[in-house]
């Protein structure tokens, strides 16, 4: 019972890993058990969010509600938090206790467009996924889809559910790509307001606009 009430907080839905969101509920559904392990599925759920929904940075304008799980669905695309949030709410609708990470990091290979928006090489709150698969957390960052990878000349991050899979230091090439810079650590709850505090603090100049047309 004591377990139980241990892994509770990571098992629900809320208004970020909105499970029962329909459109997620409707991808969970299409995630058939067969009879697989809590590993197995966490697998099979991290390849889904990784490679199915595009990696696109430029959405997080898009305001506070592009952070849940079903914005991620709906726009069949996510960067981060939205990504990480999908994996989440889907573990957590198999029953697999899931919970959102959060760091600082550099991105050495960043494309000069995106340099120029955010007027910095440091992406702040970036989001990875922990799972607790076999009595232990796992780190899993579901973010980078293959064909993103391929076209950066970088190594695609896999997942096997028994060995953390962080961003990858270096790409194809032996030059530097992603360097952690600091680990804010993991949560139960998407920490909204530590989040939008800590984006004000690095892109002032985006946050001015962070989700205008977006009503809360």
């Amino acid at each position: 019972m004591a377990e139980q009430q241990e892994f509770a907080q990571y098992l629900i839905a809320d208004e970020w890993f909105d499970y029962h969101h329909p459109s997620v509920a409707a991808l969970a559904e299409s995630i058939h058990l067969h009879d697989k392990s809590q590993l197995e599925l966490a697998v099979e759920i991290y390849y889904l969010v990784r490679d199915e929904f595009e990696y696109n940075p430029y959405s997080f304008v898009d305001g506070r509600h592009s952070f849940k799980a079903s914005f991620c669905v709906e726009n069949n695309k996510g960067y981060c938090i939205p990504k990480s949030s999908l994996m989440i709410a889907l573990c957590r609708s198999k029953g697999i206790p899931a919970r959102i990470g959060l760091a600082d990091v550099t991105n050495h290979l960043s494309t000069p467009c995106f340099l120029k928006l955010l007027r910095t090489d440091i992406f702040s709150m970036h989001a990875y996924v922990e799972v607790f698969l076999e009595n232990k957390w796992i780190k899993a960052t579901p973010v980078f889809n293959k064909a993103l990878c391929d076209r950066m000349n970088s190594p695609c991050l896999e997942f096997d559910g028994v060995s953390d899979s962080l961003l990858q230091p270096f790409n194809n090439s032996g030059r530097k790509f992603m360097e952690y810079l600091k680990d804010w650590g993991a949560f139960s709850v998407l920490p909204v307001d530590f989040i939008i505090e800590n984006l004000n603090k690095h892109y002032p100049h985006l946050m001015a606009d962070f989700g205008k047309n977006y009503c809360e």
